[in-house]
């Protein structure tokens, strides 16, 4: 694609254009013939041209009003719908059941998006999101390195790594490479019938001193006296000098079950 449109620093644009990255990209979403496809941001369109020529329809989100206007000059094709808005305020239970995401987000927004789609009650049954590599890794990162980003991803998808893509493909190019998020949505949040929002205050507390030990934290937190605390973890069978970072979902869950029941 010729003639890219100039990028908006501000809104961290960054354009891909090279096909076979593009494809690969397109590739981890498995595209079939009937799919509706999600595109968050995209830009000058040369991942929306790929999308298009696959799904049955691709509903293009752009914030950027000069770029939503122009996408369908660049993406000719009719089954197109391009809305110009803030993908944070976004109303994904009007999208069909199953549909699908795929996109090159703004590295700002990845923190949000992940939250949006997690809590969502019309989640994709597949996201194939490309942010900024240390990012991604982290949020499919095992007990011992895990970040309230990998958790909360974690109740709802299924989460893997896809092509790593380094910045000299993106015009202009970022200061860190990318790579490829894919989140496959389980059949079953792994909290159930758990309160999420005190499940998450709970996990967040823990996460809230990351250079304090779990037990300073989690008292901060949850406006707890240390020794309720101690108490608290020694009911959960973790050690008092645990940090939050090396509890398993597991153990948060055990940790949501016996304060539940001895505060609240």
């Amino acid at each position: 694609m010729s003639n890219l449109p100039t990028t908006n620093k501000s809104l961290g644009q960054h354009w891909l254009t090279d096909h076979s990255i593009l494809d690969a990209i397109v590739d981890h979403a498995a595209i079939k013939e009937s799919d509706v496809v999600l595109e968050i941001g995209p830009g000058a369109g040369t991942l929306t041209q790929k999308l298009c020529d696959k799904a049955k329809q691709v509903i293009a989100v752009e914030f950027d009003p000069f770029l939503a206007s122009t996408l369908p000059q660049r993406v000719k094709n009719n089954n197109l719908v391009v809305l110009t808005e803030d993908i944070r305020k976004f109303n994904f239970t009007a999208l069909p059941s199953g549909y699908k995401i795929v996109a090159n987000i703004p590295y700002y927004l990845t923190s949000h998006l992940l939250r949006i789609l997690t809590e969502s009650d019309n989640p994709p049954s597949l996201a194939v999101l490309l942010m900024q590599k240390e990012v991604a890794r982290r949020i499919c990162s095992s007990p011992g390195d895990l970040s309230v980003l990998a958790i909360v991803a974690s109740l709802v998808y299924e989460t893997e790594l896809g092509i790593e893509v380094p910045a000299r493909y993106f015009t202009p190019p970022p200061k860190v490479d990318s790579q490829v998020l894919v989140l496959h949505k389980r059949e079953k949040s792994l909290s159930g019938d758990l309160d999420n929002k005190l499940l998450m205050r709970i996990i967040k507390a823990g996460f809230s001193e990351k250079r304090k030990k779990l037990r300073s934290s989690l008292a901060g937190g949850l406006h707890l006296e240390k020794s309720q605390v101690d108490e608290l973890l020694l009911s959960a069978g973790i050690g008092a000098d645990a940090r939050a970072q090396e509890l398993s979902i597991q153990q948060w869950f055990l940790l949501y079950d016996i304060f539940t029941n001895k505060y609240l």
